[in-house]
């Protein structure tokens, strides 16, 4: 379980969370809505303990991550799935070597993670591409690869910080999809996202930020339905997304990831 109580979080004098009071229960799928600005991407850095709160608590499974010395924050860190805007793969690394590489800093042994690596990429439709350095890829196959290495170490949670905002309007209901997969498999599911249209296929729980402020939390889709956009999503699909595996043949899977609880 995840509480805010009365965060608040400035930045000099600027305040940019205010007064925030949130509960998200184990395996949930919460969309964190608002313009930019609004605070979005602060309230998950504070959620990974990027950032700390200038006011207010934290809790993780009763745990106040303001409490936590930085030795133990390292390890919280490494039970967080966390996607970046813009993904922040290895230049350097292969698509393999990056997903390997959360279960490297775990302390996995190598027989281990050739076979996790290889199943997730088989799951995800990567492993045509295990090989392929990320400038190869498309932002599709990029976004997939961050998704990969997120949930590859079997996380308590994922945050996905505006995953699809660089991808069309069908790539990002491909990826859309995977995530509904991976939140059916038991993992909680945070997402940060100013997709109106993606927040309404997906009809789950909302949090509206606003200036700072949470001015709306209910089940449902974008909390404006002016600025929605019907026309750029379709509404979407309850069969698990058709991803290749490699083969000449796509062939449908679903993503089985065990989720870690308390």
């Amino acid at each position: 379980m995840i509480v805010l109580k009365e965060v608040t979080k400035t930045f000099g004098k600027k305040t940019v969370l205010d007064h925030v009071s949130l509960t998200i229960n184990p395996g949930e799928f919460v969309c964190v809505v608002g313009k930019s600005g609004a605070g979005k991407t602060t309230l998950l850095q504070l959620l990974i303990g990027a950032e700390r709160a200038t006011e207010g608590g934290i809790e993780v499974d009763g745990v106040d991550l303001r409490a936590i010395p930085p030795p133990v924050l390292q390890l919280y860190r490494r039970r967080v799935g966390f996607i970046f805007q813009d993904y922040r793969l290895i230049p350097h690394r292969t698509v393999r070597e990056n997903c390997a590489f959360p279960l490297e800093a775990c302390g996995w042994s190598d027989g281990a993670i050739r076979e996790r690596v290889t199943d997730v990429l088989q799951i995800l439709g990567l492993s045509a591409l295990e090989a392929s350095l990320p400038l190869d890829l498309s932002g599709g196959e990029q976004a997939r690869v961050a998704i990969a290495r997120a949930v590859i170490h079997e996380p308590m949670f994922l945050l996905a910080d505006e995953p699809t905002g660089n991808l069309d309007p069908q790539q990002s209901m491909e990826i859309l999809r995977l995530f509904q997969q991976i939140h059916q498999a038991g993992t909680t599911v945070i997402l940060a996202t100013h997709d109106s249209g993606l927040v309404s296929a997906l009809q789950t729980r909302v949090v509206y930020l606003k200036d700072g402020k949470i001015v709306q939390d209910a089940k449902g889709g974008y909390p404006d339905s002016a600025q929605s956009e019907p026309a750029r999503h379709e509404i979407l699909a309850k069969e698990p997304v058709t991803i290749s595996s490699g083969d000449d043949a796509p062939e449908k899977r679903k993503i089985k990831i065990t989720a870690i609880h308390s």
